[in-house]
């Protein structure tokens, strides 16, 4: 199921870090086809950035960009209706752990309603293949690691991770029922180039350069599996190509045409150790001088509400059935990273 020429791709959060740069990828290194962004372009970080993603992807003339909201149900099915996509890709959601503690009502719209209008335009103007985001945070509080998608994710531990394993189950649903294939993947913490503002590395940058102290949770005992840009782009590709199999049960019914999988790097990374590498690489990089005082900016604090202590990725059936694996160390990630931030920040 490569990618054809005229083929119509929808995208939602496209102004988003990981939507921005699957757009980029799927537009130059196929000019024949045609990509649709949506976006909201909501202020819950700096808006400023996703500007900046929306006029880098200006440059390719097949891509149209449509600023709205995945909650609003007659634009959505307007736009298959007129489209007649072939592969959707659902990257817009209220993200973030913390947040949803504060401001449910965001991804009850976003989330759950806005993922709903996406199935029933699936439904109703078939597509060949439903890639959407699920997230490492359905896992929750599991003891057993690595974390595989066979393992049970009934306990999560914020509000931000029901909504994706109620994706996950509404996208099962419509898969038995309407027979449209779907592949959720679980991101493990997403960080590189223009990312996000809220993840840590990014935060911590901001507060060491102001001067602020930056507070270490769970005493830097938690650990992430930390998964670079460019690897979760080039897992998404190769999925969105590869539907999965439309079949029949004995039951003369659909066989859920449905598939999990994880993409992080399977290299869960010590928070200590990662804030020293993020620290040699801003020095480095000349954000941060090389006689800055580290140790009197960090501060080591229990957990928050929300958070969990270790995510690991299982990435064998990835591996199984696509032949893909991440491999950006840390190191390369925080540097390129690091350079970005001085060349867009600084300059």
């Amino acid at each position: 199921m490569s990618l054809r020429i005229n083929d119509v791709l929808f995208i939602t959060g496209a102004a988003g870090f990981i939507g921005s740069n699957l757009v980029k990828r799927v537009l130059s290194q196929n000019p024949g086809c045609k990509v649709v962004g949506l976006d909201n372009m909501n202020g819950y970080y700096d808006v400023r950035l996703k500007e900046s993603r929306l006029r880098e992807l200006e440059q390719y003339p097949n891509f149209t960009f449509i600023y709205g909201d995945l909650a609003d149900k007659s634009l959505i099915d307007s736009l298959f209706e007129k489209y007649h996509f072939r592969i959707v890709v659902n990257l817009a959601a209220q993200a973030g752990v913390r947040y949803s503690i504060t401001n449910p009502d965001a991804y009850v719209k976003s989330n759950l309603v806005g993922f709903f209008n996406i199935l029933e335009a699936c439904r109703h103007y078939p597509v060949e293949h439903l890639v959407y985001a699920s997230s490492s945070s359905v896992y929750g509080g599991n003891k057993k690691v690595p974390f595989s998608t066979d393992d049970k994710v009934d306990n999560p531990v914020s509000l931000y991770a029901a909504t994706k394993k109620s994706n996950e189950l509404m996208a099962h649903a419509y898969s038995k029922l309407y027979d449209i294939p779907s592949t959720g993947l679980r991101f493990f913490t997403v960080y590189g180039p223009a990312g996000r503002p809220d993840m840590a590395y990014f935060g911590f940058t901001n507060k060491l350069i102001a001067g602020d102290t930056i507070k270490i949770f769970n005493y830097g005992k938690c650990q992430r599996d930390f998964t670079y840009i460019d690897d979760i782009v080039e897992g998404i590709v190769r999925v969105m190509q590869k539907a999965p199999q439309r079949a029949t049960g004995e039951d003369g019914l659909p066989i859920p045409p449905y598939a999990l999988y994880n993409i992080g790097g399977g290299r869960p990374e010590n928070l200590l150790d990662f804030v020293t590498i993020l620290q040699e690489e801003l020095v480095r990089a000349g954000v941060l001088p090389e006689n800055y005082d580290f140790e009197a900016h960090k501060e080591l604090v229990a957990m928050q509400p929300g958070d969990v202590p270790v995510t690991y990725a299982d990435t064998t059936a990835l591996e199984r059935d696509f032949g893909y694996r991440p491999s950006t160390t840390l190191r390369e990630g925080l540097r390129k990273f690091s350079e970005w931030y001085k060349a867009f920040y600084l300059q």
